[in-house]
Order: structure tokens, then C-alpha cells, then sequence
């Protein structure tokens, strides 16, 4: 454990406070924000029950976000949930969640990004769509190549980024406010028999995904203990207050019924009706920033986890994959994987489904998460903590209500996927038992 505590001062801490919050905000609003509205609604069954939903998904990711702040404040070190996993149960847990970032979740994520990044960026500038694949895979090069330079030029991309996709949110959202005079609440969907709040608040839940990655660049904040909280409370504070006012305005603006109709339209034909033909060309920049702006933020974040697991003699080939690059401090090396992963996922197929695949599994490790704090806390109750999540235990059982809803709504409507997940995270067991045989860490770095 020295050992690797040793390895990590290698990192350069360079994040402050604004680039760790830009990162969790940046990571959390994606494509959601325009695509999820009329899901979201046509789910409920109005618009009420709609705009509940998203509220309700706020607190539970907020009551989430407030539990992990206190494993992050007590364990302060690169590779986010990984390490928590492993410093409260063992290192086979630590790996196993390690296993499915590492191979899966990080490289589907980034690749599926890079694809919707270059999907959009084709109508709007004319390209041919021959061309999709290669910009997608020049967007995720270039991006690892400035990430690799230092995390804190990955952090200036994110901060501007955050604050460029912030502008069309606001623009829609104080606009439709003011200008809509549609009525918001207790309009129906139109549609047929809703799924439910269940499906409702799931939806909303994956929008809010991706807070937990500033967890993994813990290592490289200036104050980890005391800027990690800080940064996931405040960014998933700004990111609900985005999404229920970008809500509420388009309901405003556009009846419900309209919103479930146009779908992943919605945003952009508001945007349309307030501002001309020039609001939707402002949407479609925000959805393009966006997007480029959350690759960013996984490419940032998802190497420090195969980079953690490596300074453990967690994966094949640790010796390499576990070096920093002597001038820059970055784990460059982990980072080569994780592209290398990704374009393979882009060339192969479809990464969206494997991306839900995952979820799944990453869900049912979040669990584990908000139970350690529990643990923790028997253990050494008496221990100074730099942060305790307040309400506890109220916050930390919200936190794991909502993710044990997830795991199992996933479970009862996608048992196909659940069973591919469990099946690639046992696939790790075997590996991780072949790698540590003997009791030792084969290709440790030295």
C-alpha cells in the first residue's frame, strides 16, 4: 500500500477546485439534457409527473454524490470507486469493479461519445458521412493527446467546455420562461400507457450519470480532501438546477404531448421557436460542445482507474501500463489502452449496448460504495474525518435505495444484458487469480 501511495506522488496535482467542479458538471451533462425531456414525460404520463421524476433523480444522484464524498474525503487517492472498493473489501472487489471499467464502461462510454460527436458534426458542416469513423477516432486521439500533456490542460478543455454548453442551457432556459405562456404542469403525454415512475426516474437517472469520475483524478487535486466534496456537491447542484429549468421552459414553450412527439427534437425546436433559425443552430453547437466536452471529461478520468489497478499488479502488462510520463506526470500509458479499447468498440459495433450493459454492473458497485461508509465507520468510529455526509444515515440509505432501484428495474427488463454483464465481470475472476497466483504482484512497476 506504501508503495503505490509513493507511486502516485508521481501525479502532478494540478486540479483546483474549479476544474474538479467544471469536471463533474462536464461529465454529467452530455446529450441527456436535449435527448431525455420527452422520454422522460412519455414514462410518467404528464407532464407533473415528468418534471417529478427529475427532481426525484436529482436527489437521489445528489444523496449518492454526498455518500461517496466521504469515501473520496477519507481515501484521497487516484482511481475513485476502484480504490474505495478496495481499501474497505479486498482487493478481489477493487478489481473486479477495476475489471469492467477498465475493459468496458470506459472504453464504450468514450467511444460511443466520439461516434455521437462526429454524427452531429457531419450535417452541420456539410462532411461526407463516409467520414464518420475517422473523425470520431481523430476526436478521441486529440483529446488522449492533450489529456497526456498534463491533467490540467485536460481541465482548462473541460472548464471552457463547461461553461460554452452552460450558455445554450441558460439562453433556453431563462428565454422560455419568460417568453412561453404554454401551461407547465398536469398536461398529459398523448401517448399510450406509461411506464411508470420507475422508468420515468431511471431515465432521468442515466442523464445524470458520469459525477462519480472526479473521483478517479482525486490524486491530482491540490486539497483532495476537502475540494473532492466540495466539487461533486456543488456540480450536481448546478447540473439539477440545469435540467429542471431547461425542463420546465420547454414545457412552456411546447405542449407536453408536442414534447413526447418530437422526441430528441424537443430542445431544438424550442430553441427554434424562441430565437429563429439561429436558435437552432445555437443547439446544435451546445449539443456538439457538450458532447466534446464529456469525451473530454472520460478520457480525462477512465485511464486513472487501469493506471490504479496497474500500481497494484492488478493487470497484465502493470510494469508498462502503471508509468507516468517523466515530463508531464501523466499515466500516458493507460491512457494509449483506453483509446486502443475504444476504437476497437467504435470498429466492432454498436458501443451504446455494451455501455448499458454496464451500467448495470457499475450500479450494483455504487451499492457496495454507499454500504463501506457504513463500514467505515464501525471500524474506526472514532477516526477524524475531513468530511461526514450530513443526514447520515438518512443520506447514505436514499443513496442506496435509488441504486438498488436501478439494479433491479435492470434486472426485470433487461435479463438478457444483466446476464452478459454478470457473465463479463465473472470472466475477470479467473484473471485476477492467474495474475496474483503465489500471493505476489507479477509486473509490478518498479
Amino acid at each position: 500500500m506504501q508503495k503505490d501511495q509513493d507511486m502516485e506522488r508521481n501525479l502532478k496535482k494540478d486540479l483546483g477546485l474549479i476544474s474538479s467542479m467544471a469536471l463533474v458538471v462536464g461529465m454529467v451533462i452530455g446529450s441527456g439534457i436535449f435527448m431525455k425531456p420527452g422520454k422522460v414525460i412519455e414514462a410518467a404520463g404528464d407532464s407533473t409527473l415528468g418534471l417529478a421524476a427529475w427532481v426525484l433523480g436529482g436527489l437521489i444522484t445528489l444523496a449518492a454524490g454526498l455518500t461517496v464524498a466521504e469515501l473520496g474525503a477519507q481515501i484521497p487517492r487516484t482511481g475513485g470507486l476502484y480504490t474505495y472498493l478496495d481499501e474497505v473489501y479486498g482487493k478481489v472487489w477493487g478489481y473486479l469493479f477495476g475489471w469492467v471499467q477498465t475493459l468496458i464502461y470506459g472504453p464504450a462510454t468514450i467511444g460511443a461519445l466520439g461516434l455521437y460527436f462526429s454524427t452531429l458534426l457531419l450535417p452541420f458542416f456539410g462532411i461526407a458521412p463516409s467520414l464518420r469513423m475517422p473523425i470520431a477516432i481523430a476526436a478521441v486521439v486529440f483529446l488522449a493527446g492533450i489529456n497526456a500533456l498534463g491533467s490540467k490542460y485536460g481541465g482548462f478543455i473541460q472548464s471552457a467546455a463547461t461553461a460554452a454548453k452552460l450558455i445554450p442551457i441558460a439562453l433556453i432556459a431563462v428565454f422560455g420562461l419568460i417568453q412561453g405562456n404554454g401551461q407547465i404542469l398536469g398536461m398529459p403525454s398523448g401517448a399510450g400507457q406509461a411506464a411508470g415512475m420507475g422508468a420515468a426516474i431511471l431515465a432521468t437517472l442515466w442523464a445524470y450519470d458520469g459525477w462519480i469520475g472526479v473521483g478517479f483524478v482525486a490524486g491530482e487535486m491540490k486539497n483532495p480532501a476537502k475540494q473532492l466534496p466540495q466539487a461533486i456537491v456543488i456540480g450536481l447542484g448546478i447540473v439539477a438546477v440545469a435540467y429542471i429549468s431547461v425542463n420546465l421552459a420547454i414545457l412552456h414553450v411546447i405542449p407536453a404531448s408536442e414534447v413526447v412527439r418530437l422526441g430528441q427534437l424537443a430542445a431544438g425546436t424550442t430553441a427554434g421557436l424562441l430565437f429563429g433559425e439561429f436558435g437552432g443552430k445555437l443547439i446544435s453547437i451546445g449539443i456538439l460542445v457538450s458532447i466534446f466536452g464529456t469525451l473530454n471529461g472520460y478520457i480525462l478520468t477512465s485511464p486513472r482507474v487501469p493506471y490504479a489497478m496497474a500500481l497494484r499488479g492488478q493487470l497484465p502488462a502493470s510494469g508498462f501500463i502503471g508509468q507516468t510520463h517523466q515530463s508531464f506526470g501523466t499515466p500516458v500509458n493507460a491512457t494509449i489502452l483506453q483509446v486502443i479499447l475504444a476504437v476497437v468498440l467504435m470498429t466492432l459495433g454498436d458501443p451504446d449496448r455494451l455501455t448499458d450493459i454496464a451500467m448495470f454492473i457499475i450500479w450494483t458497485f455504487y451499492i457496495l460504495a454507499f454500504l463501506a461508509v457504513f463500514t467505515l465507520r464501525r471500524r474506526d468510529p472514532k477516526a477524524v474525518r475531513p468530511y461526514s455526509v450530513p443526514g447520515y444515515p438518512v443520506v447514505p440509505a436514499i443513496a442506496i435505495a435509488g441504486a438498488a432501484y436501478i439494479v433491479i428495474s435492470t434486472l426485470l427488463t433487461k435479463p438478457s444484458d444483466t446476464l452478459y454483464a454478470l457473465l463479463i465481470t465473472a470472466a475477470g475472476i479467473p484473471i485476477y487469480w492467474l495474475i496474483n497466483r503465489g500471493g505476489g504482484k507479477p509486473d509490478s512497476p518498479a
